[in-house]
């Protein structure tokens, strides 16, 4: 049920009262608004339409900042702001709310600001039938005496209903007997109590123990019921119950009585004697609560105070009194306790809108603050007076009701005094009187006067190379001195481009935090670092900013192999070999590793390793030198054709290493070499038939006659070409090494010297190049030194070249006679004499 708004000529004259104290600041409303709800309702129930009765469109609600002010620590409704409309914020139980009240009436305020209206709203919770009836014992027991006469009246223990109205406790019903009816009265308070009332004469002879049925119904629709058993017990003698001297005891007691305090003696007489006149005072149908606070004495009846009162939380105590005699019978008689207010409740102050903080240049009569006063206590000991903190720019002025509003009285500047600490003291007019504080906060907010400063004059940051995308790099931080969206700070890259490249596919900042991210992966070989410069910028109208520079170096990490130069893998199809005479002492220089690697500082620092070798403990690797020496003298089963493989590992984490194999041909002359290295397997000779074999007779007869010619020929020319190489040999001696830097700081030492031999054996030509090296230094610088070196060793080797295959082709002149035989060869030879090593295969002399 919703009622609506209706204003009264008292709300008139608030009203122009109220505009006349605030001016256009505000716009002050009263008047009362009452709904009613169910109790037990579910959270997020309709109550009422606010904005309908406040004759306002929801749009305005939000507009205007509206809202609920509650006078309790809970807040049981709601406002939605969108529709205008009051829910219920959680389930109310009307009992623990209102207890017994018949009334349940909640209050709260609805606030409208800008300009304010304060409209007082009452949302009465109905009593639904939700508890039963429940007596406070399963069952009831009872001693009667035979000699009771008929009429005789027993009290039975209520039943409690905590609803209210028709679904509280309404009737009691008793089961079915003979002896038995039941007696339904009404308290003054409007409770109901049910008396036992005998109708026929006890015989315990006969049946010395009665049972009946109580039930308890209320008046809710369904009705709830409750119900316990009576057990009777027969007795003989006592026929007179005791009887009070009042019914109902009235006593005022202030809230702050002490406990322990006697307030009322209560006393009942018995006209039986002995035993049966002996009387005990008991309270009975005591709530939780009241057991807590009163207290009675079983022999004298009188009633003591044991707890606190409060006369905020409870005005009125009614206590009921049994008196019961020996023989069982027992009278009622009611206490009705009033409390009386005392003032011991300070006021409290309720702070319902704070501006904080206000701008410094805000204008005298700038409202501060909008606060409540309440006093718990009533009459002179709830009125509340306030007042202010002195030597504070600010005043207090009175709104409407209980509220006040907090103003500035002259302009603010936040250059001198940033935060206030004001104090609001209330005091109310009891005897002796109560006092609160309340202390606001006021934060003075300051204009954009403040550029970002950066922590740091210039940032420096490190960062491996390959590092994976989105890398944090570096964290830089700006402060600024003012406050909010003054001092929110936004970061940005200042630099366009880094080489001809946008910053942007390279680094990215987050505007946010200041934090450095890599969008890609660098390339310490590529660039060692960047340099850029860094804007932050304040959220301020107009923004301020500031700058600062940046530079990221690139680290070096281990991501390049190392790469040899020497010696170089073969790309004319001939075999790289490396001579060593057999007279060779302990420690000759045979050859020298030459590698380099592309990464710098430790990760280049080359280490050589022997990893194989024709005959273990024969030569030895230079660690850092790469030089290949003997470690011995050779021997005679030492093989003449030594393949080592050496492996070039770089110091970085983890390492990369390349190998290499160096064959070595161990030898005093070179005819020594090549009857070592010419050893052939002959194929097996196929017999297809006899012209097959008469063709191969022929060809072997030719080139026997051949093959000792040549013999001849080649012992000829390898005397002259030995004692040509011989002089070289002396004269390269003398040759100074030469050095050069390498890329990284690693050394490599190179002379290389070349001679080519051109044989034919066995009708087979091989093409044989044998290198020997000394220990000299190689650099690019020499290169082309080097090459006119090599090019006229090229030029004398050719021309020797030359003349053996003229001499050769002499000879096959003479051999064109017996032109069917040499095509006869050549198709066998193809057939019978297979070549295995491809190198000779590849360097054949003959076109």
């Amino acid at each position: 049920m919703t009622m609506g708004v209706r204003p009264t000529l008292r709300d008139c004259r608030e009203q122009v009262l109220l505009c006349f104290l605030l001016g256009t600041l505000w716009e002050a409303g009263s008047g009362q608004v009452r709904y009613s709800v169910p109790e037990e309702m579910e959270k997020g129930a309709f109550v009422g339409d606010i904005s309908k009765d406040l004759g306002l469109e929801p749009r305005e609600l939000a507009e205007r900042g509206a809202r609920i002010v509650s006078e309790g620590k809970k807040q049981h409704f709601t406002l939605n702001l969108q529709n205008g409309l009051l829910y219920i914020s959680e389930k109310i139980d009307r009992e623990s709310v209102c207890g017994q009240i018949p009334q349940c009436l909640m209050t709260l305020q609805v606030l409208v600001e800008e300009p304010v209206k304060l409209v007082h709203a009452e949302v009465e919770i109905l009593d639904i039938n939700d508890n039963s009836p429940t007596f406070p014992v399963e069952e009831i027991l009872l001693e009667i005496r035979e000699i009771t006469t008929p009429g005789a009246r027993f009290h039975l223990q209520d039943a409690q209903d905590p609803d209210v109205g028709i679904n509280s406790l309404q009737n009691y019903l008793l089961g079915h007997n003979t002896h038995f009816s039941l007696n339904v009265q009404t308290k003054a308070g409007g409770s109901k109590y049910a008396e036992l009332v005998l109708e026929k004469t006890l015989d315990r002879e006969e049946q010395p123990e009665h049972q009946l049925l109580l039930i308890a119904t209320d008046g809710g629709d369904p009705a709830r019921t409750g119900e316990t058993q009576i057990r009777i017990w027969v007795l003989d003698g006592n026929d007179n119950a005791p009887m009070f001297q009042r019914s109902l005891y009235e006593v005022s007691v202030p809230e702050d009585v002490q406990a322990g305090t006697a307030v009322v003696k209560v006393q009942a007489t018995d006209r039986d004697e002995g035993s049966n006149a002996e009387i005990t005072y008991s309270l009975i149908k005591l709530s939780e609560a009241s057991s807590l606070l009163f207290q009675i004495c079983s022999a004298s009846g009188e009633l003591r105070i044991v707890g606190s009162l409060d006369f905020e939380a409870d005005q009125l105590h009614e206590l009921e009194v049994q008196a019961i005699d020996g023989g069982g019978l027992s009278a009622l008689a009611h206490i009705l306790l009033r409390v009386t207010d005392v003032n011991d409740n300070p006021p409290e102050i309720t702070i319902t809108s704070l501006f904080s903080p206000v701008p410094e240049d805000s204008p005298p009569g700038t409202i501060i603050a909008l606060f409540n006063l309440h006093d718990r206590d009533s009459g002179e000991n709830g009125q509340v007076r306030c007042t202010i903190s002195r030597q504070v720019p600010f005043e207090i002025s009175r709104s409407f009701d209980n509220y006040y509003s907090l103003t500035s009285s002259e302009i603010l500047d936040r250059e001198q005094i940033a935060i206030y600490n004001i104090t609001i003291t209330a005091k109310d007019r009891g005897d002796p009187a109560l006092t609160s504080n309340q202390v606001i906060l006021l934060q003075v907010s300051d204009k954009n006067d403040n550029p970002p400063i950066f922590h740091q004059n210039h940032y420096l940051a490190y960062l491996m190379e390959n590092s994976s995308p989105r890398a944090t790099i570096a964290s830089l931080k700006a402060s600024d001195a003012d406050s909010e969206e003054n001092a929110r700070i936004t970061y940005s890259i200042a630099s366009e481009t880094f080489q001809g490249t946008p910053f942007s596919s390279f680094i990215s900042i987050n505007s946010e935090t200041g934090v450095l991210y890599a969008l890609r992966s660098f390339d310490y070989e590529q660039f060692r670092e960047l340099q850029l410069r860094v804007t932050a910028r304040d959220s301020g109208d107009p923004f301020l900013s500031s700058n600062v520079s940046f530079t990221l170096f690139i680290l070096d990490e281990n991501d390049n192999a190392p790469e040899i130069l020497y010696p170089a893998f073969p790309t004319d199809g001939s075999s790289g070999v490396e001579l060593a005479p057999r007279s060779a002492e302990t420690g000759y220089l045979v050859t020298k590793v030459v590698a380099v690697d592309a990464d710098s500082g430790q990760n280049a620092w080359l280490s050589y390793l022997l990893l194989k070798s024709t005959e273990p403990g024969l030569f030895s690797v230079g660690l850092h030198t790469g030089e290949i020496t003997t470690t011995r003298a050779f021997l005679d089963k030492d093989s003449l054709k030594q393949t080592l493989v050496v492996a070039v590992t770089d110091n970085g984490k983890p390492p990369f290493s390349a190998t290499i194999s160096v064959t070595v041909a161990v030898a005093d002359t070179i005819p020594d070499i090549l009857s070592d290295l010419t050893s052939l397997e002959t194929s097996e000779f196929p017999n297809d038939s006899n012209l097959t074999l008469y063709l191969v007779i022929a060809v072997a007869t030719v080139s026997c006659l051949f093959f000792s010619f040549i013999i001849l020929l080649l012992a000829l020319w390898l005397r002259r070409w030995h004692m040509k190489l011989g002089s070289a040999s002396t004269h390269l001696e003398g040759v100074q090494a030469s050095q050069f830097l390498g890329i990284d700081g690693a050394q490599a030492f190179l002379q290389t010297y070349s001679h080519e031999v051109s044989c034919t054996i066995d009708s087979r030509e091989t093409h044989l190049k044998f290198s020997a090296s000394n220990s000299q230094e190689f650099t690019s610088k020499q290169g082309s030194d080097q090459r006119e070196s090599i090019m006229s060793w090229d030029a004398c080797n050719k021309a020797n070249e030359e003349q053996t295959f003229i001499k050769v082709g002499i000879f096959f002149y003479i051999l064109n006679f017996w032109n069917f035989n040499i095509l006869a060869y050549f198709s066998i030879s193809v057939k019978v004499f297979p070549y295995e090593d491809d190198t000779f295969h590849r360097s054949m002399c003959l076109n």
